[in-house]
């Protein structure tokens, strides 16, 4: 008899426990920050509405983590994509929504046609759904079926991950749902992709080759390239998180490619360390990023625009919104001592004690590995220095942006407690660190009894006994008294020479909302440093009044979306060739359909009896 159902229906071990720490801990501020965000914006029925779907939403989250079982694990899900797509299509009168849903629930469910072929040769070796089972038939299964199954896990979740090429559903999906629920579906939803690779490969098929991780850190570093570039380049300000949300899953994925290269070389505390700083900016970007949704839909609440250069001025107007989303951009950029410069660092720390350790091309692999995440990270920097500097900073481009004000208390409470928590998780690394190995060492089958990873309760050492470490309480320690100590100095000696001039005017003698920086001028440097890969365009239209009188002149300049044009266009105009010539078959006879039938049951006999 076929063994669908677990004997146990729930597993709560650390890794379960975990993602459902981060799904809580995002989803309850988003959830309080809702209750003034939907007032005014929606009819009381479609209140209710966000409301019941949001619960379903976070419920099938944490039953995807915890439960025990593939099939049962494949019907929430379904059940989580399904609503997360109604939430996406929640603003119905729009246009860009619909269209934004369509791509993510055809997308969506091409990853889970992979998932679900995954499943089924894991079930022909175990005859159970269950993990268990599973994970035994998994050891004893032939390489190349092996081989496969991680292809089939991989790309499917790999789509709901946000890894290129399969990221192109991401920025078309998130800006167009509710803020609230952006940060959610950045913040958790896409991280329980992470937690199918791990659940499925890592620790249930086991990491049996090589090149898994190699293939792994080539995808992830690609990424963090590609998801970064293109936040610098957008000019609306939720579209640009959604792409910085590829570029930190890239980050993200990093730490787990190097844990299952680590193992495939036999190096158990590099991959438990490996899996530490995976997990860690996990959790790190599901606080700032849902940190920084909800700032962006404070922004939109108050200005009604999400377009940076409509923009301007708003921390006069907003200004404790603006200290959210200042300590939210830090930590995205990985300043020290916040929690974003933690994870970094490990990862980076990964990368170094890897290419000591290992020889021949894969020490020169990996540094270019890491040299790819240092670039990846200032680039982050200059991407949220553009976020907030043409957000807050500067003159109002707009009537809303000058006459904006701050949002409502339940709005802000939301942010401050992702604030505090983007602090917290900075400061206390080394307790946070000593949590996490329980959950890498639970993960990795590895004993860490004897793994040492911290030398006090402040320091931390990637290693002992390699002189390499630092302490975020001592580093913010130095910040705050290097600032203290510039501030005296300027009280002191130069308060009474001191000149205030304008900011941001360029040059000008005169600077007016129209004539200073905006997000496409700050960008255009990197436009033209990844001119090969963006392609960049211009368009230019000149109305005269005469041959030598231009009475306008409009001028616009864009980037080629490059995956959408080369590979899902020629895809899609593939697909529709098909569907027409399959039209020729439907000829309306019912004794036609009949054969068509008939034959598809010969064919399925045939397969059943051959395999």
């Amino acid at each position: 008899m076929l063994n669908f159902l677990p004997k146990q229906f729930f597993q709560f071990d650390p890794l379960s426990l975990f993602f459902l720490f981060v799904i809580f801990i995002v989803s309850l501020p988003s959830a309080i920050y809702s209750f003034s965000y939907l007032k005014g914006e929606y009819s009381p029925a479609k209140i209710r509405l966000g409301w019941f779907l949001l619960v379903i939403f976070v419920f099938s989250m944490a039953l995807v983590v915890s439960v025990n079982n593939a099939l049962v694990f494949l019907i929430f899900w379904e059940i989580m994509s399904l609503v997360s797509y109604f939430l996406v299509v929640f603003d119905t009168d729009h246009e860009k929504s619909i269209q934004a849903g369509m791509i993510y629930i055809v997308m969506t469910h091409i990853g889970t046609a992979f998932l679900i072929a995954a499943f089924m040769l894991m079930y022909k070796y175990s005859n159970s759904f269950d993990f268990s089972a599973i994970k035994s038939a998994c050891q004893v299964m032939p390489g190349k079926t092996k081989n496969i199954i991680f292809l089939l896990l991989l790309a499917g979740f790999g789509t709901k991950a946000g890894i290129v090429p399969l990221h192109v559903w991401l920025p078309y999906a998130h800006p167009q749902a509710p803020s609230h629920i952006s940060s959610i579906m950045s913040g958790v939803m896409i991280k329980t992709a992470i937690y199918g690779i791990i659940r499925f490969v890592i620790y249930i098929l086991g990491v049996q080759a090589y090149w898994w991780g190699i293939l792994l850190l080539i995808l992830a570093g690609i990424t963090c390239l590609v998801g970064i570039i293109y936040a610098l380049m957008v000019r609306d300000i939720k579209r640009l998180l959604a792409y910085s949300s590829v570029e930190n899953m890239g980050i993200i994925l990093l730490g787990i490619g190097l844990t299952m290269l680590f193992q495939s070389m036999n190096m158990p505390y590099l991959a438990v360390f490996a899996m530490i700083a995976g997990l860690y900016h996990l959790i790190n970007h599901a606080i700032f990023k849902g940190l920084l949704f909800l700032g962006a839909g404070s922004v939109y609440k108050a200005c009604g625009t999400r377009d940076m250069e409509k923009l301007g001025g708003l921390i006069k107007n907003m200004p404790q919104t603006a200290a959210c989303f200042l300590i939210g951009a830090m930590a995205i950029s990985a300043l020290p001592p916040l929690n974003g410069f933690v994870s970094e660092w490990l990862i980076l720390q990964a990368f170094f004690l890897g290419a000591v350790n290992a020889a021949g091309g894969v020490k020169v692999f990996l540094v270019i590995c890491a040299a790819v995440l240092a670039l990846t990270s200032g680039l982050a920097a200059a991407c949220f220095v553009k976020a907030f500097g043409i957000i807050f900073l500067a003159l109002p481009r707009s009537r809303y942006a000058k006459e904006a004000k701050e949002v409502p208390l339940t709005m802000r409470a939301g942010m401050f407690f992702l604030s505090l928590l983007v602090i917290v998780f900075g400061l206390a690394c080394v307790k946070i660190i000593k949590i996490l190995s329980q959950v890498a060492g639970s993960v990795t089958g590895f004993d860490i009894s004897s793994m040492q990873f911290s030398l006090n309760n402040f320091v931390l050492s990637p290693q002992a006994g390699k002189n390499i470490y630092f302490s975020t309480p001592l580093l913010g320690l130095m910040l705050l008294v290097l600032g203290l100590a510039g501030f005296v100095v300027y009280r002191l000696f130069g308060k009474n020479k001191a000149v205030i001039y304008k900011t941001w005017d360029c040059g000008y003698y005169k600077i007016g909302p129209r004539n200073e920086y905006t997000a496409t001028a700050f960008s255009k440097p990197f436009r033209i440093a990844f001119s090969f890969f963006l392609l960049p365009y211009r368009k230019t239209q000149k109305i005269r009044e005469s041959f030598y009188h231009v009475k306008s002149f409009a001028y616009e300049t864009h980037t080629t979306p490059v995956f959408k044009r080369y590979i899902y266009e020629p895809l899609l105009e593939l697909v529709f060739k098909v569907a027409k010539s399959m039209r020729r078959i439907q000829l309306g006879s019912i004794h036609l359909y009949l054969g068509y039938i008939f034959i598809t049951i010969v064919l399925l006999i045939v397969f059943i009896q051959k395999f």
